[in-house]
């Protein structure tokens, strides 16, 4: 079993061994004609430490991240029946304008009605969608104080509960499952000749990169009154590793990364979605939009809003902050407006494809009411409320998506 443990006395540590280890090197590098005097061999041996150094430092920089995201947990009270929780991540491989998408759902883990279980799916090359089902949630584990989780098919030789193994110990005994943290994504789908295994480092969380991270749908989120949650976990992150689809493997290194997550009773009545952080000649810049006709206690309303991360500095447009139109049509366009006391976007996706159905939980189950993208179009035009432009991007790796019910014509607000 592996336990991430990401408590400031461990980062402390950290810190500690890793001043330990420059002082070495400075104190090396300060004897007198060190240079001259050391065999050439050994200075390899220095460049090797720097960048363990900076390695480690990257570790210090996610795990300070990750325990910076708000409603990373599970959230399940061990009671509800009438409860999901979903989590989504994404991959984009630039260089072939293709994406990989994982969602995962577990649904009723009280295990006392017909929607009791959980699911995984994927889009993967070409949009193919594949699906994978798990009836058994007491194969389900995840932690309550962290991002980590994962469901159990079929495993051999392993009398132990689920919970998080090493990538060798899954690799060996879990024959169909996965399982996830924020910084290791691992899963075998045999049926549907799929494998992965990737590591991820976060760029940005949902916020301003060097202050506490965000709820994404505000304070109110804590109380639970929407329905459902819904919170960006890494609006931007690097991810190597490979993933072994339909027969085909792809290896990729520092790739852009993307998550979140839902919990409540059901998916919103309807909703639209744009998302992307891979830009055609834009380095640093990640997008993530949204609207929904939701549930909040005993009525409902239109909600939405821009999320944008670009050069370490966050762009929020929110219903407290901001005012915001949108006309989306029910398949095809999207077109979004925002304007705060600062800043004003635009952004704009449209796709000729004809999009993938995917499956979203409901409170009648898992149902395939959500039609979904990867290579959609996007444009953002972000400025000032003078005019003076911030960013101009273009991207042929957008998310777009439409779901729920109600998409007979456009919507506009």
């Amino acid at each position: 079993m592996v336990k991430f443990n990401y408590q400031p006395s461990t980062i402390n540590h950290q810190l500690s061994t890793i001043n330990h280890q420059l002082s070495t090197i400075n104190s090396q590098l300060s004897t007198p004609n060190y240079q001259l005097s050391t065999p050439n061999y050994q200075l390899p041996t220095i460049n090797s430490q720097l960048s363990t150094i900076n390695y480690q430092l990257s570790t210090i920089n996610y795990q300070l991240l990750i325990m910076k995201v708000p409603h990373n947990g599970y959230h399940w009270n061990g009671v509800d029946p009438d409860f999901f929780e979903g989590w989504y991540f994404r991959l984009t491989l630039p260089k072939i304008r293709e994406s990989f998408a994982f969602m995962y759902s577990i649904e009723d883990p009280l295990g006392k009605s017909e929607r009791s279980g959980g699911a995984a799916q994927m889009l993967g090359i070409d949009e193919r969608h594949l699906m994978c089902s798990f009836p058994d949630p007491g194969k389900f584990w995840a932690a309550k104080d962290e991002l980590a989780l994962g469901h159990w098919g079929k495993s051999n030789n392993l009398d132990i509960q689920p919970q998080l193994l090493s990538v060798a110990e899954f690799d060996r005994h879990i024959t169909e499952g996965y399982q996830v943290t924020a910084t290791l994504h691992q899963g075998a789908l045999p049926l549907q000749d799929c494998r992965w295994c990737y590591h991820t480092v976060p760029v940005y969380g949902w916020g301003q990169p060097q202050q506490p991270q965000q709820a994404t749908a505000g304070l109110l989120s804590y109380i639970s009154i929407f329905e459902p949650g819904w919170q960006i976990l890494m609006a931007h992150g690097l991810a190597t590793g490979w993933i072994e689809w339909q027969g085909k493997r792809y290896d990729f290194t520092n790739t852009p990364a993307y998550s979140e997550k839902n919990w409540g009773r059901s998916f919103p009545q309807k909703w639209f979605w744009v998302n992307c952080n891979s830009f055609d000649e834009t380095v640093g810049l990640a997008i993530t939009a949204g609207g929904g006709r939701r549930k909040v206690l005993w009525t409902t309303e239109e909600v939405g809003m821009i999320g944008i991360h670009y050069r370490d500095k966050f762009y929020e447009f929110v219903p407290w902050n901001s005012q915001m139109s949108w006309q989306i049509q029910p398949w095809g366009a999207w077109k979004i407006q925002a304007s705060n006391s600062e800043f004003q976007v635009e952004l704009i996706g449209t796709t000729d494809l004809s999009g993938t159905m995917v499956n979203t939980p409901t409170e009648q189950g898992l149902v395939m009411c959500c039609r979904d993208t990867l290579k959609g179009l996007l444009s953002i035009d972000l400025r000032t409320l003078n005019g003076d432009r911030i960013i101009e991007a273009n991207s042929h790796n957008a998310g777009l998506e439409v779901g729920g019910a109600g998409w007979d014509q456009a919507w506009a607000k």
